[in-house]
Order: structure tokens, then sequence, then C-alpha cells
């Protein structure tokens, strides 16, 4: 009895040790197969808010200023979500209006492009700025970096008006210290090859000409997500 005892404990040891094996094996597997599945890391989302410089104004689909960037983006190996959160006609109390929809896509990142149409309306500066301050507040709540792309107001809106509105972005940016990209249509205002017929819109040489004047900011506003 005592023999068959002992052949018993030895058989099943090895029984043991074989199962303990199997699923040290199966579980190796499994990890290896889970971690070839995984994603190398998260895909930043930006959303670009504005007017109709950001909608695409009179171009054709798949050539606003959002799918430029990340398109331009993706040929420097920088591989982003863009979402393309502009409304022709806004004014900066309309993008604040609709910011928290507007977020429903939880960006990482923002690029604001908005004051071209208050500049349009003559509308007062100190709400400008208001609007502007409350929709930067409310991006920093939500934990999102920030790119300010400011306007500059047109000299014959009067040299008064003109000054306290280009105060604004500059004062901005300090206050809150985010990025700036100082005026959006820098290169292109003004200049008739690349406006459309309005000479307010940017054609498509126009936004390739903004996407590469401000490829750094963008690009500094990424490195940001990364701390």
């Amino acid at each position: 009895m005592v023999v068959i005892d002992m052949q018993v404990n030895v058989s099943g040891k090895k029984i043991w040790n074989r199962m303990q094996r199997y699923w040290r094996h199966l579980m190796a597997g499994l990890m290896l197969i889970i971690l070839s599945l995984a994603p190398a890391g998260a895909t930043p989302v930006i959303m670009v808010l504005g007017d109709s410089l950001v909608a695409g104004h009179g171009l054709p689909q798949g050539q606003a200023f959002p799918d430029i960037l990340a398109n331009k983006l993706a040929a420097d190996g920088i591989d982003v979500t863009m979402i393309n959160a502009g409304v022709s006609g806004d004014t900066t109390a309309g993008g604040l209006a609709r910011l928290d929809w507007s977020l429903a896509e939880n960006p990482d990142a923002a690029i604001v492009v908005l004051g071209g149409n208050d500049l349009l309306r003559g509308l007062d500066p100190q709400a400008s700025y208001d609007n502007l301050n409350a929709i930067i507040n409310r991006l920093k709540d939500r934990k999102i970096k920030i790119l300010l792309a400011g306007m500059q107001a047109p000299r014959n809106l009067g040299a008064d008006y003109s000054a306290e509105f280009d105060r604004i972005y500059p004062a901005l940016a300090a206050r809150h210290e985010i990025l700036l990209y100082p005026f959006f249509l820098d290169g292109v205002a003004l200049m008739v090859d690349l406006n459309q017929p309005d000479g307010m819109h940017p054609n498509q040489a126009g936004v390739d000409v903004i996407v590469e004047k401000i490829m750094p900011q963008v690009k500094q506003l990424i490195d940001q997500l990364d701390h």
C-alpha cells in the first residue's frame, strides 16, 4: 500500500507541474497577443474652433484649414485627429455659445480662430475680449491645451478701435500663459492671388501659406501634450 500511495503522489505532482507549465505558456501567449493589438500611443485630438476661415468657405471639400493642417502634420510624421469646429458667420459670442457641444469629441488641444466677424460688425473690443477669455477659461477647466490665433483690425475702423482690438490677443495669451499666433491671416491678407474673389477668404494657395506659417506653433502645441 505504501508503494501504491507513493506512485500516486509522484504521478499527481507530475500532472500538477505540467498544468502549471501549460498555464504559464498560455498566459504568456495571451499577453503577447494583447500587446500586439494595443495601440503604440493615443492619437492626439485637436479641435479648431472658428468661423468661415476654419469651416472652409468657398473651398472644395477636404481643403479647409484643419484638413490641410492635418495633412501637413502627417507628412511630417505627426498623426492627429483633427476636428473642424468652424461655423461660418460665427462671432466670439457664437463660438462661446456653442463651445460645450463643440467639445463633445473631448479634444486634447484647441486652436481658437475667432474675431474676424466681430471686426466686420464693428463690435465692442471689450466684448470680444470677454468672450475669448470665457472660451479660454472653459478650455483650461477641461485641461485642454490652447493655441490662440489672433486677428488684426483694418485701419479704416479708426486708430483707437484698431489699437484696442489688436491688444486683445497678446493680452489674453499673456494672462493665461498660452501659445499665440499673432495674426491668422499673416502673409495672406490683402494678397489678391491668395484670396477668393471676395477678398476676405483664402483660396487653396492661401490656406497653404497659413498652414506653413502657423506650423511651428502647432507643433509646440502638440509638444505640450507630452508634458
